[in-house]
């Protein structure tokens, strides 16, 4: 009998003890969304956005053809993963993880350039890319600029195209003569017909919209919104995470001189994703240029290096935050004095020492005291 007992308790010990060594070898796996987005918050993806390649007559927004072959050996010599914007919108959309050290190239406009030049180099590498079309000019012929039958072609192998508006008009600068309901209807229409025309040409609705310029107020926002895009892309920058806004997805512009250079290349590369909510102001359409103060609410302040944390804006520069629990913000006394203000809130985090930000853009109303132009 007391054998029987003794194998017994024998037994027990050991599938206690596979259980134990079950829950340890398994448990690293078992991890909840929440911890898995944690994770995956510091990586980011960084958006970048070009123009022209290899077109000296317009230095300010081209990008010199050798300085594109290098930066995209860059990103292949250094192990970064180009990803396509629909894999980062659907991450962000489905809660999925980012990879690591992910980039999406995207281009606005669509010259020719892109067939001649940017083409051929992004195939060599097999890197993916979306190209915004500026439809009018597209649709009307327009000098320079890529015609349907190259469209289709690009398309055929892979190319993604999606919408740019038709016009290509300064949205958010509210014209003089229209009341908000007139307004609206102006983005609207704009909208409507480039989302059209490309529906028509390309056999697809256009899923993504990058606002012309990168300049946009909630009105913007909204209208693009009401069409159905899944998501928008500005031109504010900064990083993207798995927390950042599908309605305002920040990208990198690559171009002129400086900004084209591999020091920049790097430096853009090097940012990640400051998670914010309840903006303050708003990127709303300003009737005056007083803003009292400049802030947010930050989702984890204790991720960054304590006196780190600013807010910088246009013409008025950068400023320490003062911090009240994850509130951080600037009170200010001067008026805004540009036409278009970008506010950015930034910090270096403390495990990586990665500098984070988070940018947002408010436009005066035409009847502002801010005179125009930047």
């Amino acid at each position: 009998m007391r054998t029987l007992f003794n194998k017994y308790i024998i037994t027990v010990r050991c599938f206690v003890l596979l259980m134990l060594i079950i829950m340890f070898v398994f448990a690293p796996f078992s991890v909840s969304a929440e911890e898995k987005t944690d994770h995956n918050a510091d990586p980011g993806v960084t958006v970048l956005i070009y123009h022209r390649f290899g077109d000296d007559r317009y230095p300010t927004t081209n990008v010199p053809t050798a300085r594109f072959k290098e930066q995209m050996e860059y990103l292949k010599k250094n192990n970064y993963q180009v990803i396509s914007l629909q894999e980062l919108i659907f991450s962000i959309k489905n809660r999925q993880p980012l990879p690591p050290k992910a980039v999406v190239i995207t281009i606005d406009d669509g010259y020719k350039s892109v067939y001649d030049v940017a083409w051929p180099i992004l195939k060599s590498y097999g890197y993916p890319f979306t190209v915004f079309l500026y439809v009018k000019a597209t649709d009307k012929n327009y000098k320079d600029i890529l015609s349907w039958s190259e469209i289709r072609k690009m398309k055929a192998d892979g190319v993604d195209f999606q919408d740019h508006s038709y016009s290509h008009h300064r949205l958010g600068d509210w014209p003089k003569n229209m009341d908000e309901s007139q307004y609206r209807t102006w983005i609207h229409e704009d909208l409507l017909k480039g989302s059209r025309i490309l529906s028509e040409q390309l056999g697809e609705k256009p899923r993504f919209f990058a606002i012309p310029y990168g300049e946009y107020n909630s009105i913007v926002l909204e209208e693009a919104l009401s069409i159905g895009y899944e998501a928008i892309m500005s031109q504010d920058p900064g990083s993207v995470s798995l927390d950042s806004d599908l309605m305002l997805i920040p990208r990198e512009p690559i171009l002129g001189n400086e900004w084209s250079g591999i020091e920049h290349f790097e430096e853009v590369l090097n940012r990640v994703d400051m998670p914010v909510k309840d903006m303050d102001p708003p990127p709303t359409a300003l009737s005056h240029p007083f803003v009292s103060r400049f802030g947010c609410t930050v989702k984890d302040v204790n991720l960054y290096v304590p006196g780190t944390l600013g807010i910088y804006v246009s013409g008025l520069g950068w400023k320490p935050a003062v911090v009240e629990g994850n509130s951080v913000y600037i009170n200010n006394d001067k008026p805004l004095m540009r036409h278009i203000s970008r506010i950015t809130v930034s910090g270096r985090l403390k495990e990586s020492g990665r500098l984070a930000m988070r940018t947002w853009m408010v436009i005066q109303r035409p009847d502002s005291a801010v005179k125009r132009g930047d």
